[in-house]
């Protein structure tokens, strides 16, 4: 059975930090692409950032670039997203996904982390 459980949301100050975890099961996590998504209230979900399945490139939407980073372990079959200097503009539940690395139409989906960004 496929699973990707992310954990690490909560509340914090602005200019605080979290880090996000998703952890994999059922699939073969190496060869697989990782993204973390994020949805707003409102807004429709957007792609935050993406990691390729053996972690050689990232790539970031611009509003996080410099401020957070995307990372993996295949060893744990975890993917990382490390936020910093955190914007109340960056509220959004956090969703993993894991996209196949040649058939692009195979992929999954976490159910989602609240992270927000508050004084």
């Amino acid at each position: 059975q496929v699973q990707l459980v992310e954990s690490g949301g909560g509340l914090v100050q602005p200019g605080g930090s979290l880090r996000l975890s998703c952890a994999a099961a059922g699939f073969t996590f190496s060869i697989y692409a990782m993204s973390w998504y994020r949805q707003a209230p409102g807004k429709e979900r957007e792609l935050v950032a993406t990691i390729t399945n053996t972690g050689g490139s990232t790539n970031y939407a611009d509003s996080v670039k410099g401020r957070f980073t995307i990372s993996r372990d295949n060893a744990k079959n975890t993917v990382y997203l490390q936020m910093d200097s955190l914007k109340p503009e960056d509220t959004a539940v956090y969703y993993c996904n894991a996209q196949h690395r040649i058939f692009k139409a195979t992929n999954y989906w976490g159910q989602g982390t609240q992270v927000t960004v508050s004084s």
